[in-house]
């Protein structure tokens, strides 16, 4: 099978985890005996520093022309503490997801049991979760209404929902629920906020059309606290932009490390698979980044844009099976980690590949 990838880097860890992701792409097109073909792109401060703009044009036309992107992070530090910059490299992501009309994000909380004890939580309430989170991407306080009055004195961002934005984002949830256990929560705030009222208006329409699918709804203050509670609970959540944006990163912490947590953005045409992290400018050039979560991001694009299923599970057995041999980055090592365990990105990535090529 040939497919045609565009590897967009973006800033920060972002160059040194895609790489490693784009050596597994090429090493499952040998052993599987595909044609993986890639152009780059810039985004971000990248994109910034050499065209001005956050999001070139041609980064639009390369994506919307490729099957898959495999994407790294977007990010500064020269604009953290700048609030009244213009442009800013975020804006890149934002508008590649308008571009493409992906509007739905995609983020499995899968632990590996080797690595339950990097959690600040439990092992024995971990052991077992596995969630599949559909975050919406198109709407809410990010695209609504916003601004300043009163001098300036006051400021308002408004959460906004439109029907079929919340048809869309659910029917992907129940199409995934039936692939899984058949169980759906979805996230509002709806005793408090008309949009939600809406959201949860639509969830229980289309709710009819999957009698199979097991319904809860939860307020999103509730639906956090459970998270940490009885995350084995959930199976497939679908929420808002905002509720979404917050919750997973909660959810991230079930994991022990955002550096082990894969994403896909998806619409109904090309997919961008990104690991959940941000560009960790702290940490960037030292060669120490966790490259997995880039990792499983390839496991997605291979699953999901592609309908490799065998590989993808390759991808994600590599993994595991560097986890069980004790192999792991800083950020997921413990105490009793022996120093020779603890590997760089670099060498992380060979142990992935050393089992993908055995």
């Amino acid at each position: 099978m040939k497919k045609h990838i565009v590897v967009i880097a973006g800033d920060g860890i972002g160059q040194e985890v895609t790489a490693v992701g784009q050596q597994v792409l090429d090493a499952i097109a040998a052993k599987y005996n595909h044609e993986f073909t890639y152009d780059t792109a810039l985004i971000g401060h990248a994109a910034i520093e050499a065209t001005g703009n956050p999001i070139p044009e041609e980064t639009i036309t390369k994506s919307k022309a490729s099957d898959a992107i495999l994407f790294g992070a977007v990010g500064h530090p020269k604009y953290d503490n700048d609030p009244s910059a213009k442009v800013r490299p975020e804006q890149g992501l934002l508008g590649i997801r308008k571009a493409l009309g992906l509007y739905a994000n995609l983020r499995p909380i899968k632990l590996f049991d080797e690595l339950l004890s990097a959690s600040s939580i439990r092992p024995e309430i971990l052991k077992g979760a596995d969630i599949l989170f559909f975050r919406e991407l198109t709407g809410d306080v990010y695209f609504g209404e916003r601004g300043r009055k009163d001098e300036g004195n006051t400021a308002y961002d408004t959460m906004i929902y439109s029907r079929y934005e919340v048809e869309r984002i659910a029917i992907k949830a129940f199409d995934a629920a039936m692939t899984r256990r058949k169980k759906l929560c979805s996230v509002d705030k709806a005793n408090v906020l008309e949009s939600s009222r809406l959201w949860r208006e639509v969830i229980q329409e289309i709710a009819h059309r999957y009698p199979e699918v097991e319904v809860e709804h939860q307020f999103v203050d509730a639906a956090a606290m459970l998270l940490i509670k009885d995350p084995k609970r959930f199976d497939v959540v679908v929420t808002g932009n905002l509720f979404g944006d917050i919750l997973t990163d909660e959810a991230s912490q079930i994991a022990g490390s955002m550096g082990m947590l894969a994403s896909a953005s998806i619409g109904d045409t090309t997919g961008l698979y990104e690991p959940i992290h941000g560009s960790a400018h702290d940490i960037t050039g030292k060669g120490v980044a966790n490259p997995l979560a880039s990792v499983l991001s390839v496991a997605l694009m291979l699953d999901i844009s592609f309908g490799m299923k065998a590989e993808a599970d390759a991808v994600v057995n590599a993994v595991d099976s560097v986890l069980k041999a004790g192999f792991r980055t800083r950020d997921i090592a413990d105490p009793s980690t022996p120093a020779e365990k603890i590997l760089g990105t670099e060498q992380m990535g060979a142990q992935i590949l050393q089992r993908l090529n055995a």
